[in-house]
């Protein structure tokens, strides 16, 4: 029988904890792969994952458009590395300066790598919910995603509330390239912004539109099905999914994630109408979707118990 050597064991530990920070250093500083999805409008499509330390918590889609003056970036990824990275991935494509910082909601897979285009000259928008939305978050945002990234990725990580504000509609203006700017009502949150390039007709929805991730309530699921209802009439070539792939055909990339949200709030109404409990929606609702989505258990009953308290008051 082999003895176990506990200066053996902490050794391998040591082996193992060094392999994961020289990985993890090694990407720290690389460019995030970005796709050019139209002329100008540059895409980094994350991976179907949740945050970890082995991607530093760039699991949303992020990137930017370019301009004839200037950059717009497009939400900045969860963590002060994330965002370095989207910094570096922009100045791999233009030096011309970064004159806008838009965040698309409050979630911190979009706006955790802020910090990293705080230089003084960059501009931070968001919708006009989310100074109140990130400063409620603060803290927890905080300790809760070193825990989950990691602290090689996470330092120097801060929260970087808006400089300007969206109540309504803003157009801002790159050099010769105009992006409009809609505050939308309350859907997958209350502070969702999207982005609309009129050079090229890419529309940014950023996490008003998920493919093939688990989409995410955390506002109102009537708000949502009612936007997805109006935005399907909005003429666009492309739009850019928070997670999913860097651009899509519309509107039929929303197809599957309205059917989602129909199905989900079908059972979970009828549970409410049933006298059933927010426990055995957490259990039941959504399950016939579970094969068309991924991270589906991460995310539905979570989901579920959400929309079982918005159907409580119907």
């Amino acid at each position: 029988m082999r003895h176990f050597d506990p200066r053996s064991a902490l050794a391998r530990l040591a082996a193992v904890a060094a392999a994961v920070f020289c990985c993890a250093a090694a990407w720290a500083d690389e460019p995030l792969p970005v796709t050019e999805v139209a002329p100008g409008v540059f895409v980094y499509q994350a991976p179907y994952q949740l945050a970890a330390p082995a991607n530093g918590g760039a699991v949303g889609n992020v990137g930017f458009v370019v301009g004839g003056e200037a950059v717009a970036v497009i939400d900045t990824g969860g963590s002060a590395a994330a965002g370095r990275r989207l910094l570096a991935a922009v100045r791999a494509r233009t030096d011309l300066p970064i004159r806008y910082v838009i965040n698309t909601h409050f979630h911190p897979d979009h706006t955790l790598g802020n910090v990293a285009f705080r230089d003084g000259t960059a501009r931070f928008v968001g919708h006009r919910n989310l100074r109140a939305a990130l400063a409620a978050r603060a803290q927890t945002y905080l300790d809760n995603n070193r825990r989950i990234v990691g602290a090689a990725a996470f330092e120097g990580t801060e929260i970087i509330y808006p400089d300007e504000e969206v109540a309504d509609t803003r157009r801002i203006d790159l050099g010769g390239r105009t992006l409009v700017l809609e505050a939308q009502p309350t859907a997958h949150t209350n502070t969702d912004l999207t982005v609309f390039d009129e050079a090229t007709r890419t529309w940014w929805l950023a996490d008003l539109l998920f493919v093939r991730h688990t989409p995410a309530v955390d506002g109102s699921i009537n708000g949502w099905l009612k936007l997805i209802e109006k935005a399907k009439t909005r003429p666009a070539d492309r739009v850019v999914p928070g997670h999913g792939p860097a651009a899509l055909p519309w509107p039929d990339a929303i197809a599957p994630e309205e059917r989602y949200l129909e199905r989900l709030r079908r059972d979970v109404r009828a549970m409410v109408s049933a006298g059933r409990t927010m426990a055995a929606a957490a259990r039941e609702a959504g399950l016939s979707e579970r094969d068309a989505w991924d991270l589906f258990d991460d995310f539905n009953a979570r989901n579920a118990t959400a929309v079982f308290r918005e159907m409580e008051w119907e």
